[in-house]
């Protein structure tokens, strides 16, 4: 009695995650008909993430518009995306450059979106950049680069895409951001006001154009993992696809495959919040709001560790 008791718990857990893998992989193939024929911009599309994107879009017949600041990159993606492709089913990509660190070019840049096909669809602010320093030695002109390309980048564009969506009374934007949009981590001043900024920014936006029957989401992630997983050896068994799928959502950081899929499973359910972090992030969240200056006192505590680990190399 007590050893089928003791097998209840492990057999629901089981049942359970294979519910939910079947679920997802009937959402995503019915993704592909939910997007065809919108007008989609993506920013960054040469960034992992964005070509992961480009590519999901892409194949569900999706009228593509690919931002980056790269032309060559561009057109590499654009031949990616229509070599293969059947032209029945998908359209070929229309490629702008977008450089969110030249701030006095985004009005011309905003129309040229526009002009593409006359409305945008959905807006998916991909654009990112990084920095891991203390802050003393940050310049001022370090910080309006990141806070260019990270909040005044996006907010410009939407700024410009609303119109046609506000006219429309339809529209989905959606801000790929950071869990440091919501979470303040030593050594990234710089990037972690950005990404605030932008949370607070398309927070805001959200409540002021749901009467227009605009969607806005913001996607909370933690860093992406773009390393290769290790390959499988031949001679080995092939993994069960419920094993592979549960391995998969315990990896260290967000793959760029997985974060797509899920702007994905965005904009077809209307998601307005979504947070892709493992427990560690999200306990810290919890302690931010609950118990904050025990969680200070942990961060000050890691500071002090990784200065004394510099000062004994």
């Amino acid at each position: 009695m007590s050893l089928s008791s003791a097998m209840v718990l492990p057999l629901l857990i089981v049942i359970a995650a294979g519910v939910y893998y079947i679920y997802n992989e009937v959402m995503q193939f019915m993704s592909k008909s939910l997007v065809r024929n919108k007008v989609v911009v993506i920013t960054d599309a040469v960034s992992g993430v964005g070509t992961e994107c480009a590519h999901l879009f892409h194949k569900g017949g999706a009228r593509l518009i690919l931002c980056g600041t790269s032309w060559d990159k561009l057109e590499s993606l654009y031949d990616s995306l229509t070599n293969d492709a059947d032209p029945r089913e998908t359209f070929a990509p229309k490629l702008v450059i977008v450089d969110f660190s030249d701030m006095p070019s985004m009005e011309e840049v905003v129309a040229e979106v526009v002009d593409c096909y006359g409305c945008v669809d959905v807006l998916i602010c991909n654009s990112s950049v990084k920095l891991k320093a203390p802050v003393q030695s940050v310049s001022l002109e370090v910080d309006r680069n990141i806070m260019d390309i990270n909040y005044f980048g996006p907010s410009t564009l939407a700024k410009g895409v609303l119109p046609t969506m506000i006219s429309r009374r339809s529209g989905h934007i959606v801000l790929v951001n950071s869990i440091q949009g919501r979470l303040a981590i030593p050594f990234r001043s710089s990037y972690a006001a950005s990404k605030h900024a932008a949370q607070a920014f398309f927070d805001c936006l959200r409540a002021e154009v749901e009467e227009y029957g605009i969607v806005v989401s913001t996607i909370s992630h933690t860093f992406i993992n773009a390393s290769e997983p290790p390959p499988v050896e031949e001679a080995g068994p092939k993994p069960n696809p419920l094993s592979a799928f549960i391995a998969k959502q315990m990896t260290h950081g967000v793959r760029p495959s997985v974060l797509a899929d899920e702007i994905m499973q965005t904009v077809n359910r209307k998601r307005t919040e979504v947070m892709l972090a493992h427990p560690i992030p999200r306990v810290a969240l919890y302690l931010r709001s609950l118990i904050p200056s025990f969680l200070f006192a942990v961060l000050g505590a890691g500071v002090k560790d990784s200065v004394l680990a510099e000062q004994m190399q």
